[in-house]
């Protein structure tokens, strides 16, 4: 057993996991897993820099998990960071940032890189003879993986629940307008995804991240966030579609009165599912199984 504690730091949340990991087994056994909504990317897609406000959330975050790490005693530990952090002029800032706080330097990794350990933390405990089109939902990206055994193709691209809210302000309602602007940089989007990863085909749909979680704990009718029910689960095309449709049509208000939906995903969630439904409208896929598993077990993998 190796102890080890992952960081995932996206454009919306900041995630830790702490577990001891068995290379022999390929077991994972959490001893703390948990995300803080920091919005980190809040107005990258406009400036191109990470606003000092943002910063100072995910600099408090990672206060609270560099304590919760020293307590559990992890022996390595790795912070990888994604979407908003690419981007950004000022992302030395951020950097140093981290550095002072948790003793290590966050890896600003690809969009290639970022796949490859969603699909290996997303498959590693499924059936390795089926083929998969793994989806992680990012606030920023979106990544596609298609692998078996190992990753065939990979490719990410520029749509998330943040920056499709950024870059189009749906309103409470959003108007047919407004969704169809969405739907038109989602299509464009996996346009070209689809020139490196097969879209189509007979293949398992594994969607990760809060999105995909989100949609299918309403789908599900929890009354509160319960990661045991949702993992593996299977969610039918037609109720993303209902889901997505509540959502995009429902004010503030009704999206803050849903019991599951974490406050931080309250303005973002509509453009959130949009992406999920139009994968699974581009893949043919009939249902998406849900995984808790993702980049984070990957990432704890990768050091283990």
């Amino acid at each position: 057993m190796t102890r080890v504690a992952a960081i995932d730091c996206g454009t919306n949340s900041i995630r830790l996991l702490v577990a001891d990991a068995d290379p022999a087994t390929g077991e994972i056994t959490d001893l703390d897993r948990r995300m803080t909504i920091v919005r980190l990317g809040q107005g990258v897609d406009r400036t191109g820099r990470l606003a000092p406000e943002a910063l100072e959330r995910t600099f408090a975050a990672c206060r609270e998990y560099a304590a919760i790490i020293k307590d559990l005693g992890a022996e390595r530990l790795r912070f990888v960071a994604t979407s908003a952090s690419r981007d950004a002029e000022n992302r030395d800032d951020f950097v140093r940032g981290v550095l002072d706080i948790l003793g290590v330097e966050p890896e600003v990794i690809s969009g290639d890189q970022e796949a490859e350990f969603s699909f290996v933390g997303a498959t590693k405990e499924l059936d390795g003879d089926d083929e998969y089109l793994v989806v992680d939902i990012g606030g920023g990206s979106t990544e596609f993986v298609v692998g078996s055994a190992g990753v065939v193709a990979a490719r990410s691209v520029d749509i998330g629940c943040v920056r499709m809210t950024e870059r189009h302000h749906p309103g409470d309602p959003a108007t047919p307008e407004q969704i169809a602007a969405i739907r038109a940089d989602i299509e464009a989007a996996l346009d070209l995804a689809e020139r490196t990863v097969p879209l189509r085909g007979p293949r398992t749909l594994v969607g990760l991240a809060g999105s995909v979680t989100t949609v299918a704990a309403i789908s599900l009718g929890l009354s509160a966030y319960d990661s045991a029910a949702l993992h593996h689960a299977r969610i039918s095309y037609e109720e993303v579609a209902a889901v997505t449709g509540r959502l995009l049509a429902a004010t503030h208000a009704e999206r803050a009165a849903i019991p599951v939906l974490h406050p931080g995903r309250i303005d973002v969630i509509g453009a959130g599912a949009l992406v999920l439904l139009a994968i699974m409208e581009r893949t043919g896929a009939r249902e998406v199984v849900v995984s808790e598993h993702d980049i984070l077990d990957g990432i704890a993998w990768s050091i283990a």
